[in-house]
């Protein structure tokens, strides 16, 4: 039995054998033909580039149906490059200077595209060379006539295996055959992650070694909710986990009947929850799991699901679509987050950054990107006027940038005005409070803000100086420590005194353990992943705000976030014992 660590990038838990992919390279030499034969070269070429384009407009379509236009416009962007003049001018270049079969040049032509990315620093680039294995693999299979092994054509489930999958292979994955994905390399923002998150088909990427580890046919077990997978499991880990994986089922069904139900404690004190999306598409369900709106919609994913930039009207499309699938529901949308784990295309290659979670991301980035920030901020002002709508700006480190991005805001409402645009009266405007010197300078910041949200994800890997991706430092990641906790309750007061709405939009609000001390440092409004909220709601309707105050007043004695989550752990399952459902230890 071997137990692996890697990042869990969709939630979700399968047991079943492995199919293991290999690399699935096509190494064509190079093979020369006679110059009368260079023209039926040309035309094979046109061939398969026309088979490809079908094949993508047809797994595009596919993708629409089942994780939304949003994401299918991954496939567009593999069109383009289909269609792009300049790569096929090579690839007409190579067939005739040189004189070679048709796949030969595309070979030469993809792998010159593959090596150039591959040496970029930059690691959304990096990421974006397996969409051009994707398409040469592609068309090369189109001119030799070899196929790949069909994964829709399972017959009993499996947890896919492999190095990497690319784009067209992740989209075609039958949900009712492949129960989980591991794969060697990847990071939060591949297209892998993306669509297997919106599949909803748990999955682990960064595992470096796991296609050498696993065997095919071989038992495996995939927790894509702590990022453990279990190679070969013995009798006892194995009966662990599907005891797990039965308690997981049964306490979804039980908990899902919260859904109707409010969210307020045993001494009727209301607690809003809202969920965290990055879809239009997540909103439905995250509504039956009972959200009462959305305090955090990831807008940067409209770009990283493209590799160009979403125009006005798209965008606008998006978020009308959001307002509309809530009813008259509130919507906090968080303009664009780029840069540090989450790269965009257009222009990062030229920006190459030794350190770009200090760097030229998020607000950041948008202040020096104008003609795009100020794009997005006119689609959620044109959207506006469909439902109530919340701008919030994000990683905020002072009252200069804040104040500088609402006189952006204000220019573009005027141009709106000027064009006759209608647009709401007055839009709320909020920041996400990431940063240390956000959460100290707050007295400052409250006067030029309508609400602000703590943003835990960033805030606990600022103030510990811990890499919340980097496995080799994930205990020093904490929301347990002393100084995170003792922050949000200086934030908290802060709200309190200046009449300002405080909500937590963080991982951390959606994690049991945390519920209590939260509520009891004062705060009334948290905003989570959608499958927590039902478990959150439980221990809510079974706790009152007396008993929370006990916890936060207790956790401030100790001095070691062991001490802390392990109080806080006993606390609630103490509260709420049948909302838990005990992971097995790894």
């Amino acid at each position: 039995m071997q137990v692996k660590k890697g990042i869990p990038v969709s939630p979700g838990v399968a047991i079943s054998r492995a199919v293991v992919l290999n690399a699935d390279v096509l190494a064509i030499p190079t093979q020369r033909v006679p110059s009368g034969q260079v023209t039926d070269q040309l035309q094979r070429l046109e061939q398969a580039l026309e088979a490809s384009r079908r094949d993508i407009e047809q797994l595009r379509d596919k993708a629409a149906l089942t994780v939304g236009e949003d994401l299918a416009g991954i496939f567009n962007a593999h069109l383009l490059m289909l269609r792009d003049d300049h790569l096929v001018g090579q690839f007409h270049e190579v067939i005739v200077d040189s004189s070679v079969t048709a796949e030969s040049a595309v070979y030469t032509v993809m792998r010159r595209f593959t090596d150039k990315f591959r040496a970029v620093e930059d690691a959304y680039v990096r990421e974006r060379v397996h969409d051009l294995w994707d398409l040469e693999r592609r068309i090369i299979r189109h001119l030799v006539g070899r196929t790949q092994a069909e994964l829709d054509q399972l017959t009993h489930d499996v947890v896919i295996v492999a190095h990497d999958l690319t784009p067209s292979q992740t989209a075609s994955l039958d949900k009712r055959m492949i129960k989980a994905i591991a794969t060697d390399i990847g990071g939060r923002t591949s297209h892998t992650a993306i669509l297997a998150h919106a599949l909803g088909i748990p999955a682990i990427v960064g595992l470096e070694d796991i296609t050498a580890d696993v065997s095919p046919g071989e038992t495996v077990i995939i927790d894509g909710n702590s990022g453990v997978v279990i190679v070969d499991p013995d009798a006892a880990r194995l009966m662990e986990y599907r005891q797990y994986v039965r308690r997981i089922a049964e306490l979804e069904t039980s908990l899902d009947e919260l859904a109707t139900l409010p969210a307020v404690t045993t001494d009727d004190v209301p607690i809003t929850l809202m969920a965290n999306i990055e879809f239009p598409s997540e909103i439905h369900p995250a509504l039956a799991k009972g959200a009462t709106g959305i305090g955090l919609y990831r807008t940067e994913f409209l770009y990283l699901a493209s590799s160009v930039s979403p125009t006005e009207q798209q965008q606008y499309e998006a978020y009308v679509e959001a307002i509309e699938s809530l009813e008259g529901r509130p919507l906090t949308i968080r303009t664009l987050d780029l840069g540090a784990d989450k790269f965009y295309g257009e222009g990062s290659a030229d920006h190459t950054e030794r350190n770009p979670f200090l760097g030229c991301r998020s607000i950041r980035f948008c202040l020096q990107n104008l003609p795009l920030f100020k794009t997005q901020l006119r689609a959620i002002l044109r959207a506006s006027v469909k439902g109530p709508v919340r701008i919030m700006f994000p990683l905020i480190t002072s009252i200069m940038e804040l104040r500088q991005s609402k006189m952006i805001l204000n220019d573009v409402i005027e141009d709106l005005e000027d064009e006759g645009v209608s647009i709401k009266g007055r839009i709320p405007v909020g920041i996400m409070i990431e940063v240390p010197s956000a959460a100290l300078q707050l007295r400052t910041l409250s006067q030029d803000i309508d609400f602000c949200s703590i943003g835990t994800n960033d805030l606990i890997q600022y103030t510990l100086a811990v890499d919340r991706g980097n496995e080799r430092v994930a205990s020093l990641y904490s929301g347990a420590h002393p100084a995170i906790l003792q922050l949000i309750r200086e934030i908290v007061k802060v709200g309190e005194r200046r009449d300002l709405e405080v909500s937590l939009c963080g991982e951390m609000a959606g994690e049991p353990e945390f519920v209590m001390v939260l509520i009891g440092m004062g705060l009334r409004v948290l905003s989570i992943t959608p499958p927590a909220i039902p478990e959150v709601k439980k221990i809510i309707r079974s706790v009152s705000v007396d008993r929370c105050r006990k916890v936060a007043r207790r956790v401030r004695s100790f001095e070691s976030e062991r001490e802390i989550i392990n109080y806080l752990r006993q606390e609630a399952k103490r509260a709420a014992p049948d909302a838990f459902a005990s992971r097995p230890a790894e």
